[in-house]
């Protein structure tokens, strides 16, 4: 395992659920990146054409102030940033790698689309794991009742949950 991975293996930690998409933050990306988050958004406003909507858009002062408030992200009144952050999509992480040519951001970039791939795949095995916890249920009649709550207990504390944003509708 490099060091690029290494430094990543606690990135879906920063990876929130906004607008009911998985992003990260302009400001995350310039820390992995090794970058000022300035020159980011730069580079993103240079290759606007790059970034629809649904590869990046700007939080809503809502979004933020829930973001300040449930995540300790620095305020304006307290030295942090002036203007809302950009959020990008799985798609709008991979469009980084284009507009910013260092082999860095390249590293960097297959490293968080492995952490999205190796997250769909957790997903994708528990909800495979309760549904046949569901038939085998139904197969058996409730009889195994504690067993089966055992195992869904099992399957929700196993799971990391991702950062929503508190009072957003998806």
């Amino acid at each position: 395992m490099n060091s690029i991975e290494l430094e990543i293996q606690n990135v879906e930690s920063k990876i929130y659920i906004i607008r009911g998409k998985k992003v990260m933050l302009d400001e995350d990306l310039a820390k992995l990146y090794e970058i000022p988050t300035m020159r980011l958004n730069e580079q993103v406003r240079r290759n606007l054409k790059r970034f629809p909507s649904d590869f990046m858009f700007i939080l809503s002062d809502q979004e933020l102030n829930n973001l300040i408030s449930q995540f300790a992200i620095s305020s304006a009144s307290h030295g942090g940033r002036r203007k809302p952050p950009l959020a990008f999509t799985e798609q709008g992480i991979a469009m980084l790698s284009s507009v910013l040519r260092s082999d860095r951001a390249i590293d960097v970039n297959i490293a968080i689309m492995r952490a999205f791939i190796r997250m769909r795949e957790v997903l994708i095995s528990h909800q495979e794991l309760e549904s046949r916890i569901i038939e085998l249920e139904q197969k058996y009649d409730g009889k195994f009742n504690i067993v089966f709550d055992a195992l869904r207990k099992l399957i929700t504390t196993d799971q990391k949950p991702l950062k929503k944003i508190k009072g957003l509708s998806d």
